[in-house]
């Protein structure tokens, strides 16, 4: 129904320092390869939600192999969607006209249902800016809180049909994965902003089996 998340699987490597991605898990004595995840997608992307659901299978079927960083990025959909939102039955029938709404709707409902997740689309949709300041805040403070901020974002926006441009959303969403500073950021919309100006590619809606065979590229590669 939209667009794609796009993942890049990389390996640090010794010889090549760059920052973070280098130099916090070299240390580490499980004896696993660290790949590295970045993940671009936008927050009201439905086969970002999808990618995600099948990439953390493909982690945890990899564990004993592997350990996992997973850090998201900022994709803007829609750049020029409202800030003050419209109906998502509305926007995606203007999108694609109302029978291929109609159709994708279906599919999409038919996909998170075997997920265990229920496809809600009521609510507003609109400009995602603000929950990919929040997203690129919680990096700071941890890729797990990053992780759990915008699995909480997801559930709230794709199963709840809460709007993730709404401030109160977004700050209930950072309190209950413990990010420090939401409030802060929300409240000055310059904030964060300049912030947000690999080589295996793979569609997010690729089942698990895709994903860990891009695991076992990387890891050959990076030998």
């Amino acid at each position: 129904m939209l667009s794609r998340l796009l993942l890049s699987v990389r390996i640090p490597s010794p010889a090549k320092p760059s920052g973070l991605r280098c130099t916090r898990f070299m240390a580490s004595d499980t004896g696993k390869k660290l790949m590295q995840i970045d993940v671009s997608s936008d927050t009201v992307c439905p086969w970002c939600f999808v990618g995600k659901k099948n990439l953390e299978k493909a982690m945890e079927q990899s564990k004993a192999k592997f350990d996992f960083e997973v850090r998201w990025h900022p994709f803007f959909l829609n750049p020029d969607a409202p800030k003050e939102g419209i109906r998502k039955s509305d926007f995606y029938k203007m999108k694609f006209g109302p029978v291929q709404f109609e159709r994708a709707t279906s599919r999409m409902t038919e996909i998170f249902r075997g997920l265990g997740l229920e496809y809600d689309m009521s609510g507003l949709t609109g400009n995602t800016m603000d929950s990919h300041r929040l997203i690129t805040l919680a990096a700071h403070q941890g890729y797990d809180k990053q992780n759990a901020l915008v699995e909480e974002l997801f559930q709230s926006y794709f199963c709840q049909g809460k709007y993730i441009g709404d401030k109160q959303v977004l700050l209930d969403a950072a309190r209950k994965v413990g990010i420090e500073g939401a409030e802060e950021l929300l409240e000055d919309p310059s904030r964060g902003v300049d912030e947000i100006n690999g080589k295996y590619q793979l569609s997010g809606g690729q089942p698990p089996s895709t994903f860990m065979r891009a695991f076992e590229m990387a890891a050959k590669d990076g030998a």
